[in-house]
Formats: structure tokens, sequence, C-alpha cells
């Protein structure tokens, strides 16, 4: 019977030899050829397929094999291959051009009754790019050229999706986003070396979301304060356990960027227009939900309130060593139609499972009487915040 050891050098050797026949032959149906970072293909059809378009672009592929590591099933090659792109066979859809490529790499096959059961194969493929003259050189005036424009698409980018991220109290920062004016809140609160995230603002701001939440150690999980499009939209790309209220529970879940008791007839005809395109951008979609959250649950060192009508389950979080509140969507600081901010009011009753309800939260949050009550859109309530907010509970549409 022969060793994993033996079956990779068989392997190898019949790579050297340009043999597919041979090459395949050592897979098990179904294995699994990994080229890391690159593609994924299943032996037999697509390790057949891969290599004979790789022998047809390079005629005269040499491939050595440097030396071979093995434990446990497992066996560790590192190898050197080189050749000219003279076809006539092209590569991924690139003409021959007759560039010729040296590159190094390491293999890493589990073997399994005598045949290989998978394989991750690691190489430069920036560097291999390079030497076949689809990227310029390293150091060239070109990659000059190229990292300029790289960093021009980052900075426009950064207009367009980039944040601004602040310190709001002790351990909790707020991350604003969308374009161009920055409405759209998202909170970071520091717990065990990373943060917890709360609202999860628009797709946008995804990566600028993950990058802010990296410099403070990574976020650990979420927690929506809502299920709507706009405070959803980065949770499914951030690599964090997703919360939420039970009651928001379906519609996180859901593939539907819009809510039910949603009505736009209580729109004028701009915000129509304008938010029923604006919704299904800012959506990130489905979100898979972990668990969920009840009123008097801790998160971060702050406590779950429940402030229903806007949404069914939304929620608050609330902290009562410096009385400060983060409140989702229980109460606006700014016309939705238009963007114009203003003092604290109801939502907007257009996206209100019941405005009643809402103006009762608002003044079920006024009775914690919070230091700061910091919204889901735009800028916070100061001063004397329990005042304004049963000023907003009162004025509320009835």
């Amino acid at each position: 019977m022969a060793t994993p050891t033996e079956i990779a050098k068989r392997y190898f050797q019949a790579a050297a030899d340009r043999d597919v026949d041979a090459m395949v032959a050592c897979w098990a149906p179904g294995g699994l050829e990994r080229f890391v970072g690159q593609q994924e293909v299943l032996a037999p059809g697509g390790v057949r397929e891969y290599f004979t378009e790789l022998f047809a672009a390079f005629p005269d592929f040499h491939f050595e094999t440097l030396d071979t590591t093995a434990s446990r099933g497992r066996v560790a090659v590192r190898w050197r291959a080189s050749g000219t792109f003279a076809g006539p066979g092209g590569l991924q859809g690139f003409a021959p051009n007759g560039a010729r490529v040296e590159v190094e790499g390491c293999d890493v096959l589990r073997i399994v009754d005598e045949l290989i059961q998978r394989n991750d194969a690691y190489f430069d493929s920036a560097d291999m790019v390079r030497q076949l003259g689809f990227l310029p050189p390293s150091g060239s005036r070109g990659e000059e050229w190229l990292t300029r424009l790289a960093n021009l698409r980052t900075r426009i980018a950064a207009r367009v999706r980039g944040v601004r991220t602040e310190r709001v109290a002790d351990g909790v920062w707020v991350v604003r986003g969308g374009f161009p004016s920055k409405t759209m809140n998202v909170y970071l609160i520091e717990e065990d070396g990373g943060v917890v995230m709360f609202d999860a603002g628009i797709s946008d701001m995804t990566a600028a979301v993950r990058a802010a939440g990296a410099r403070l150690g990574g976020i650990r999980r979420v927690v929506l304060g809502h299920a709507d499009a706009d405070h959803r939209g980065t949770a499914p790309g951030v690599g964090a356990p997703v919360y939420c209220h039970p009651a928001e529970r379906e519609a996180a879940e859901s593939s539907d960027a819009w809510r039910y008791y949603w009505d736009f007839s209580k729109l004028g005809p701009y915000g129509r227009v304008v938010l029923r395109g604006a919704i299904p951008i800012w959506d990130g979609g489905a979100v898979k939900i972990a668990g969920t959250v009840e009123e008097g649950d801790d998160v971060a060192g702050f406590r779950v309130v429940e402030l229903p009508g806007h949404a069914p389950g939304l929620i608050g979080l609330f902290r009562e060593s410096d009385r400060l509140a983060l409140t989702s969507d229980c109460f606006y600081t700014l016309d939705p139609q238009t963007g114009i901010k203003g003092r604290a009011r109801v939502p907007h009753p257009a996206f209100n499972i019941s405005t009643g309800q809402a103006a009762e939260s608002i003044t079920k949050l006024a009775a914690l009487e919070p230091s700061a009550a910091w919204a889901g859109h735009a800028d916070p309530v100061l001063g004397d915040v329990a005042s304004q907010l049963r000023q907003a509970a009162a004025d509320a549409p009835r």
C-alpha cells in the first residue's frame, strides 16, 4: 500500500510529465482542488479541465518539486514551476502573449485510501499576473500610476460610502454614514476588547463600519434596533452574529426590503419617489439571526428597553451609570422626506405600525430621564431631554 507521500510524489511527477490522465487518476471522485484566493474545482472533471488549459497555454511547462513534509495523511509539497505563455491555448480568457513566468508555491494535500481528497494550493497569483504583463512590474512608473488611480478611487468611494466616527460617551462611538449628509447612525459599544454594534445602517456603509469596528478591536456581535432596511443594511456583511427583538426576527430574516404596514400614500409626491428608490439600495438583504433580546436584557452594560410603535419590536439601549440612551427610530430629529434636521418628533406615520404606540414609547423613554438620547438618524437630543421628548409625544398626530 502506497504512503501519502508516495501518492503525492506520483501526482507531482505526473504534473511534471504534463500527463493529465495520470494526475486525474490520483484523485478521489468529488475531491476538491482549491487554488486559494482564486477558484475551486472538483475531481475528476474540474481538475482535468484546469490542467488541460494550463498545459495548452504553456507548452513548455516545467515543474520541479523542492521538498515534501508529511503528517497524518497530509502532505505539504513545495514546488517551482516555469513556462512560456505561447499557446496555442489561452488562459482564463487571456490570449497567449509569449511572456515567460516562474513561480513558487506550496500545495497541502489530504490523502485517504491512496487517493487525494483535497488539495489547497498556495502561490502568489499577483506576481504571476505581473510576469504575464497584465499588471505593471513592481517599482515601475506604470505601477505608480496604477497606485495613484487606486487611491483616487478610494478617495471617491470614501466620499460616497465613507463614515464619520466620533466618541459620544465613555466606551461609545457613533458612526455616521449615508451620502451626502451622513444621517445614518450606527453605534459601537466597547465590550471585552472589541465592540458591540447597535443598529446596522445602510448597505453602502458596510466596509467603512467594518473598518471602524476593526480599529476598536473588532465587531463581536450586532444588535438591531429594528429590522427596517436602513437599520439592517450592513448586518449581513460585518461578519458577526446578529440579534434582534423576537418581534423583528421574521422581518430581519426576510429578503423583502419592505414592511407590510408601510403606507407611502401618507408621504408627499417627492418623498414617495425618493424613498421608493432609496430603500432597496439601502437594504443589505436578509439577515441570519443568531438570537433575540428583550426588555431588561443586558447589552454591553446597557439595558434593553422595548419601544414599539415605529416597528413592532423596536428596542433602545439605556445605561444607568450615565443615563445615556441609544434609541434607534424611537423618535426622529429630521424629516425623512427632505433630510432637513430639527427638533425631536414622532417617526413619520407612513412608516409606523402604530403612531399612537410610537408616541407612548417616546413618553416611556422620557420617563427614564436620559442625559442624552441618540437617534437612529441625524442628531441626538441633548439638554432637557425628557421635556423635549414629552413635547414630541404630545405633538404626535392622533
